[in-house]
């Protein structure tokens, strides 16, 4: 194993030592006792992932999806698990930025 494999383990086990994927994983894992709302969360963040990829700014198919996951979103399952999820992808958005800066990739 070379220095940068070494180091990519290492940055790996300090990622799973932080509370933020602590808490990831414990709210990942609970989702995946209940099967058909996982299914549903899946479902959620793949239409809310095409919406914000979409060239088109359809602010009409924006309110007729948050309408249609509205009661969806209460839930204190899917409310906590895309909480982590979103701190957990903000953590790991920032390293990347920290080191793309850091190795002055263009």
């Amino acid at each position: 194993m070379n220095e940068l494999d070494r180091a990519v383990l290492m940055y790996i086990m300090a990622i799973k030592n932080t509370e933020i994927y602590q808490n990831y994983a414990r709210e990942r894992d609970r989702v995946r006792q209940y099967p058909e709302l996982k299914a549903q969360l899946d479902d959620f963040r793949r239409r809310n992932y095409e919406l914000q990829i979409s060239a088109d700014t359809d602010f009409h198919k924006i309110d007729q999806f948050e309408r249609d996951y509205e009661d969806f979103r209460e839930n204190p399952i899917v409310d906590e698990f895309l909480a982590a999820e979103l701190a957990f992808c903000r953590m790991i958005q920032k390293a990347n930025m920290q080191i793309t800066e850091a190795i002055d990739f263009d």
